[in-house]
């Protein structure tokens, strides 16, 4: 796509009825706040027949509903209780990584492990107990299988439909229906076993779930909990583990970025304003670590497709183009993170100098790891938080080097886009 766009200009046509779009004026309207450009049918797949899909939900007042009751849990201030769990991930992942230095070790798999895990944490105060087992239950095949499946299922949805009506005559053959399977029944399980017990003492995302349900309980009921709780785990697992092996692999294969911020963790550390693990409140004025983590996700955004929404009664003009209502449109994250207006002449360097000069204004913007307006991820917050503590944490007290310095991920696209080979060798730093 980034490809199609530099030869063919703003507008490319990858449909019978479907525009990817780069034009930056064209943002604003498509996403934008108050837009009337709804989401398409790419996006039923997904949510299949449950009624409460933050993600999916394509009627733009009943997603509102939704989002209001469930957005306390998810708030910046909702994150001083969700971080002592994610300390004790970062504690376990620690303890992993000192079990294995001096191997080869797949990075990517160890920080997905980490990511399951601290989304069990937040969501149930109950780890997974992937980092103890040095390995995952059939989750990581389920949910990628379910990706698979959905980003190719998307774009002629009358086949999941049809297959849907088919299911009980022949069987289930598609893994987006299969997705929710072991995922939601652990959800359940969580919820089954923790609503009838009359605490207070968990702060996690279920107790604010469940708060909400006492006050709204016709609003909030017991299937939405658990939709919620099971979105949690499937959405909030990959796509930190995708930004996660960006950031090390770009600062692993850029080692004048990666001392920078070492630099930046030592000088802090022996001025006393790092915890162990980092806090958050301190990761947020480290402005080099920020400046990494913003750089490796403009380069590596999650998602690799184009967000799709369908054009509003009346049309709409764009880059010179009138597009016809109920066309389908759309930005690719990829595309718009390679805007040379945007983002300079060098946007395939890993730069994170970039970030910190004083206007960069349209760059956060145009910053689209975690989507645009109204629909923008509601876990961001949980998301940066990990990966914040995670980083200084890790590079506090381990070196760590690319077994082949020379070696390049592989990468496949299945609307996230799937890394793998970042094989690291690590030892514990003497500081």
């Amino acid at each position: 796509m980034i490809a199609l766009h530099e030869k063919h200009g703003p507008l490319v046509r990858t449909g019978p009825s479907e525009v990817s779009v780069s034009e930056l004026s064209a943002i604003k309207t498509i996403y934008g706040a108050g837009t009337k450009f709804r989401k398409s049918d790419w996006y039923s797949v997904w949510q299949g027949h449950r009624r409460f899909d933050l993600f999916a939900e394509r009627n733009e007042k009943l997603h509102a509903e939704q989002r209001r009751l469930v957005s306390r849990a998810y708030s910046m201030d909702a994150l001083k209780d969700l971080e002592p769990y994610v300390d004790n991930a970062v504690n376990v992942f620690l303890d992993s990584m000192n079990q294995r230095q001096g191997e080869v070790i797949d990075m990517g798999n160890w920080v997905q492990l980490f990511a399951f895990d601290v989304i069990g944490e937040v969501s149930f105060s109950k780890r997974f107990g992937f980092m103890d087992a040095a390995g995952d239950d059939g989750s990581f095949n389920q949910i990628e299988g379910a990706l698979k499946s959905a980003s190719w299922l998307g774009q002629i949805p009358a086949v999941y439909w049809i297959h849907d009506r088919l299911m009980p005559y022949i069987g289930n053959h598609l893994g987006i229906t299969a997705r929710h399977g072991t995922l939601r029944q652990f959800a359940a399980r969580e919820v089954n076993a923790r609503k009838d017990r009359n605490t207070t003492s968990n702060q996690d995302i279920l107790s604010k779930l469940f708060a909400t349900q006492k006050e709204k309980p016709t609003e909030m009921d017991e299937n939405a909990v658990t939709s919620m709780a099971t979105s949690n785990i499937f959405a909030g697992s990959d796509t930190t583990a995708l930004s996660t092996r960006a950031i090390i692999y770009y600062l692993l294969k850029n080692p004048g970025a990666k001392n920078k911020l070492i630099n930046e963790i030592d000088v802090l550390k022996r001025q006393g304003k790092l915890s162990d693990p980092v806090k958050l409140s301190e990761a947020d004025g480290m402005f080099y670590l920020q400046a990494v983590m913003y750089e490796a996700l403009r380069l590596h955004p999650a998602v690799g497709m184009s967000l799709p929404r369908v054009v509003p009664e009346g049309g709409c003009e764009i880059a010179g183009k009138y597009i016809p209502a109920g066309s389908v449109v759309g930005a690719n994250p990829w595309v718009i993170h390679r805007d040379k207006e945007v983002f300079g002449e060098d946007v395939d360097s890993f730069r994170p100098e970039r970030w910190l000069k004083e206007d960069n204004g349209d760059m956060h913007r145009f910053f689209f790891a975690f989507g645009s307006g109204a629909r923008m991820c509601l876990g961001r917050n949980i998301s940066w938080m990990e990966m914040s503590k995670l980083i200084p944490t890790l590079f506090m007290h381990y070196n760590l080097e690319l077994s082949d310095q020379a070696a390049v991920w592989k990468m496949n696209c299945w609307w996230f886009v799937m890394q793998h080979g970042l094989n690291i060798r690590l030892s514990r730093r003497h500081s």
